[in-house]
C-alpha cells in the first residue's frame, strides 16, 4: 500500500473525501501524514479526528518561507510519504521542494485547464463567460496549475450561477473525481510521457 500525504490550508473538504474512501477500504494507500500551514485549518481536526499523524508549519515560525517548506519536507520524509496530494493547499511548492522530494505530487484545481489557473477559478469562468467549467486533477510541477493533467471532468456553467453555486457544484464533482486519481496513481494504472498521462 503506498504511504500517501496531504497538505491542506483550510477546511479540507477534498481531505475528507480522500478519509472516507480509505476508511471505507477503497483507496489503493494509507493516509499516513496530514500537514498544513495553518495552525487553525478544520483539515488538521479532520485528520485527528480519523487518527492520522497530523502537524502545523505557520509561516509565523520559520525565518524563512524556504525553511518552512523545508521543515514540511523533513516531516514528510519522516511520515516516508509516497505520494504527495494537495487538497486546498495555498502555496506553491518551490521548484527545489519538488526536486528533493522525489515522489509524485497531485494537486486538483477548480477548473478544466489551461482555462483559469491560480486563484479564484470560479470568478475568472464566470467573467469570462464559458458555458462548461469543471475540475482537474494534474500532477504538480515548478509552474502554476501547470503540470501534466491526470483527470478532467466538465460541470456546466448554468445562466443563473454565482461564484458560490459553481463552487459548490464543481466541488461535488472534486471529491469524486481527487479520489479515484489518487488510486490510479498509487495503484501504478498511470504512466507520464512527457505532458502526457497514459491510464492502463
Amino acid at each position: 500500500m503506498m504511504r500517501i500525504g496531504v497538505l491542506a490550508s483550510g477546511r479540507g473538504s477534498n481531505l475528507q473525501a480522500l478519509i472516507k474512501e480509505w476508511q471505507e477500504g477503497r483507496l489503493a494507500g494509507d493516509i499516513v501524514a496530514v500537514g498544513s500551514d495553518n495552525p487553525q485549518a478544520l483539515a488538521l481536526k479532520r485528520a485527528e479526528e480519523a487518527g492520522i499523524p497530523h502537524k502545523g508549519f505557520p509561516r509565523s515560525s520559520y525565518t524563512s518561507r524556504q525553511e518552512q517548506e523545508q521543515a514540511i519536507l523533513n516531516w514528510l520524509q519522516e511520515q516516508k510519504v509516497e505520494l504527495l496530494v494537495l487538497a486546498g493547499f495555498m502555496r506553491v511548492l518551490s521548484e527545489e521542494f519538488l526536486r528533493e522530494f522525489q515522489k509524485p505530487v497531485l494537486n486538483i484545481h477548480p477548473s478544466l485547464l489551461p482555462a483559469f489557473p491560480g486563484l479564484d477559478a470560479q470568478r475568472q469562468a464566470l467573467e469570462y463567460g464559458v458555458k462548461v467549467s469543471g475540475c482537474t486533477v494534474h500532477f504538480v510541477d515548478e509552474g502554476l496549475d501547470s503540470g501534466p493533467i491526470i483527470l478532467q471532468e466538465a460541470v456546466p456553467v448554468l445562466p443563473e450561477d454565482t461564484e458560490e453555486s459553481l463552487s459548490n457544484r464543481i466541488l461535488e464533482v472534486e471529491h469524486r473525481l481527487y479520489p479515484q486519481a489518487v488510486n490510479l496513481v498509487a495503484s501504478g494504472k498511470v504512466v507520464r510521457k512527457g505532458r502526457i498521462v497514459e491510464i492502463s
